[in-house]
């Protein structure tokens, strides 16, 4: 993969409302990787895509997507952005081939054989009205008019939700398949964690408007652990750097770090503690425990500089 240009880039970016505020948000997305983008609702998710579709301009800071300056050059951009999202508007009384051969004469990257290829893994009849698709044939519907014209960079927002499990599957194994060409690119929203976990190379967290890690997801994960202890109650133990919380009962002790090395169940054997167990986080238990320490921190400066809540 060519890691040395960017589908995307965000610096410094700004974008203020009455009641939220999207702030300093830095992001970048190397060509030919996927993003998983996740937060809770209300974090700043769309109104972040919402900017790198070039629908919003921002307040400040900078955006580039693939190479063109946003939202003043979007038309050039959008020549190679894909977008799917799960409630992706078709037109009910028109068939799908109606909806392929609109899209090919807009797009001349369209690719009919791929487009063919995908109405069989799919399952899906070209002569079908979309009125008469059921919610998960929609959505592949979507996602085949999307992907036949070869997009650089497909923005995927939410395009699971609702799906049963095999039509879930087949949606994902195509957007895994994207990348089979090397300069294509995916932002992956989704509140599955479970998606984006299997799916992503990079990991991003928003709450409430602002970035609060975005890091390889390998190299993110292995980092995380749970640590069950066993010490006595009146033993002290110390907060180790990259502890993120802290919880005893009696005797039991669990410790959530996000800084994990072979040295840190030595230091809590030094202090008495026995090791009962070391276990993996999911990417969903790391992203509870991001956001409520990113929380935690907010609220306790807030607190110092006397700012309201």
């Amino acid at each position: 993969m060519n890691n040395q240009t960017l589908a995307f880039k965000m610096n410094g970016v700004n974008k203020i409302y009455p009641h939220f505020h999207l702030k300093d948000i830095n992001l970048q997305l190397p060509t030919g990787e996927i993003m998983g983008f996740i937060g809770p609702n209300g974090a700043g998710k769309s109104t972040t895509i919402r900017l790198l579709m070039g629908l919003l301009q921002q307040d400040g800071g900078s955006i580039e997507v693939l190479g063109q300056s946003m939202p003043k050059q979007q038309v050039a951009a959008k020549w190679d952005i894909g977008y799917v999202s799960e409630d992706l508007r078709l037109y009910g009384k028109q068939s799908l081939q109606w909806h392929m051969d609109f899209i090919q004469s807009l797009y001349p990257n369209w690719d009919q054989a791929y487009a063919n290829g995908l109405l069989n893994r799919f399952d899906l009849l070209a002569n079908h009205s979309i009125k008469g698709l059921s919610h998960g044939q929609r959505v592949k519907a979507a996602v085949l008019l999307v992907l036949a014209r070869r997009p650089k960079l497909l923005i995927s927002d939410e395009p699971t939700t609702g799906l049963d499990p095999v039509a879930r599957h087949e949606v994902l194994n195509e957007l895994m398949d994207v990348l089979l060409a090397d300069d294509r690119s995916i932002l992956f929203s989704s509140h599955n964690t479970q998606d984006i976990e299997q799916l992503s190379d990079q990991i991003t967290f928003i709450d409430k408007g602002r970035i609060i890690a975005s890091e390889d997801k390998e190299g993110y994960l292995s980092a995380w652990r749970r640590l069950r202890l066993q010490i006595h109650a009146d033993q002290p133990l110390p907060r180790l750097q990259g502890v993120i919380e802290q919880r005893r009962s009696g005797n039991q002790v669990i410790i959530t770090t996000k800084q994990f090395d072979e040295h840190l169940t030595g230091h809590y054997q030094k202090c008495g503690a026995s090791i009962q167990a070391v276990e993996h986080m999911t990417l969903e238990e790391v992203f509870v425990s991001e956001v409520q320490a990113s929380r935690q921190l907010n609220q306790t400066q807030l607190q110092k500089t006397g700012e309201p809540s």
